[in-house]
């Protein structure tokens, strides 16, 4: 249960996400948990991921071994990287990629959105891949986000970050998912 979204605005791209942890009817606020964040950072990468509390600390692990070949420019290079790290996943994290009987492929259990100077992705659980001109939003509070977003994107006086931000506080509002704070990255695009 989370909530995350990426926004492409004038030249920037953001990057936000909550911070609450749910266990079934059981939650857990930044107040109570220290490594609360749901974003971590591969070279100059902000990456964002819903599913379990693991995956996190899997994936920060993984991208930070010295062999790791990692590109995030495009959503080719985006698949290449994470079929690679689904392999290794699986095989030295113990990922559990069982798929149900009406699945093409094995499932990777999580959706993440990257921020970088190239622009706003998503990796859906499936591995499939997608570059976003404007926004997204994944995770439990995901509807709420893009309404937000939708609704706020046209207006002049807000950038990237702010409505990224504002996503994520609306899905904090109706979603019992997702949990402020929040955290916001932003960063300029190498070709607006």
């Amino acid at each position: 249960m989370t909530t995350i979204a990426v926004v492409r605005k004038n030249g920037y791209v953001a990057i936000a996400a909550d911070t609450m942890t749910k266990w079934g009817s059981g939650k857990e606020t930044a107040e109570y948990v220290v490594n609360n964040h749901k974003t971590f950072k591969v070279r100059d990468t902000i990456i964002a991921i819903t599913g379990n509390t693991t995956f996190k600390a899997m994936l920060a692990d993984y991208f930070a071994r010295p062999k790791v070949v990692a590109r995030f420019d495009n959503v080719h290079n985006i698949f290449k990287t994470w079929q690679t790290m689904h392999a290794v996943l699986k095989e030295e994290y113990f990922l559990n990629a069982g798929a149900g009987s009406d699945d093409a492929v094995e499932s990777t259990r999580m959706d993440a959105l990257l921020a970088n100077k190239h622009g706003i992705f998503g990796v859906a659980a499936h591995r499939t891949v997608q570059e976003f001109t404007k926004y997204y939003a994944f995770g439990s509070g995901a509807d709420y986000a893009m309404g937000a977003m939708f609704s706020t994107y046209p207006d002049k006086s807000r950038d990237a970050e702010a409505i990224a931000k504002l996503a994520v506080e609306a899905a904090a509002e109706f979603n019992d998912g997702t949990g402020l704070p929040l955290t916001a990255y932003r960063i300029k695009l190498l070709r607006p």
